[in-house]
């Protein structure tokens, strides 16, 4: 019987893949941040003229009280702006790439000269 893989499942590869394409240059840095999946953002947002998008598509939680930075990812709106599967790769990639430069305080192009091409 073949293995059926989920598309919260394939999400979650997508996730993986990302972190791991950064590990081999950011390794030190990213040893203590947690990376999790979320189907949606917790609670309502509203938006304002600064902040166009109601919808959040990642959240960086920084470090606090003991706990690691963590960064999540929302599955369900990252899934409704892509047009296919490799869309949607490098939808998340871009997404965990701009998270971690925040997180270190630099350009996503530092972070992956390779980000927003559009041929990942």
């Amino acid at each position: 019987m073949p293995l059926v893989r989920t598309r919260s499942q394939r999400f979650d590869d997508l996730v993986l893949d990302a972190v791991e394409r950064l590990e081999g240059r950011w390794a030190r840095e990213l040893a203590g941040v947690e990376f999790a999946v979320e189907e949606v953002p917790p609670g309502e947002r509203r938006t304002t003229a600064w902040e166009p998008d109601p919808v959040p598509l990642s959240r960086l939680m920084p470090p606090a009280r003991g706990r690691p930075p963590r960064i999540v990812l929302y599955r369900r709106p990252l899934e409704a702006r892509a047009t296919d599967g490799e869309d949607l790769g490098a939808l998340v990639h871009d997404v965990v790439v701009e998270e971690v430069a925040q997180l270190l305080g630099l350009e996503p192009e530092t972070v992956d000269p390779h980000y927003a091409e559009g041929d990942d």
